[in-house]
């Protein structure tokens, strides 16, 4: 069984198309949008296990340069 999440981010850079590029190299990403809204890129992610959300989210898309927030959310279903 794998575990998918949704993480909405916020940048704080201009940049959208390279931190686009950066999210969608990153292992786990499936899938990665940029949105209009309160966030800027909506991003699938099918992994392993809840530490590997974490390992993700945290680890991964937080230290790529721009990226100001993100907020996750763990499919129930």
């Amino acid at each position: 069984m794998t575990v998918v999440a949704y993480i909405m981010v916020k940048a704080n850079s201009g940049e959208a198309d390279r931190l686009l590029g950066e999210i969608r190299e990153v292992d786990g990403v499936v899938d990665a949008h940029i949105v209009a809204g309160d966030v800027d890129f909506v991003v699938k992610v099918d992994v392993e296990s809840p530490g590997d959300v974490k390992e993700v989210a945290a680890n991964a898309i937080q230290r790529i340069r721009g990226i100001e927030d993100t907020e996750t959310y763990i499919a129930m279903d």
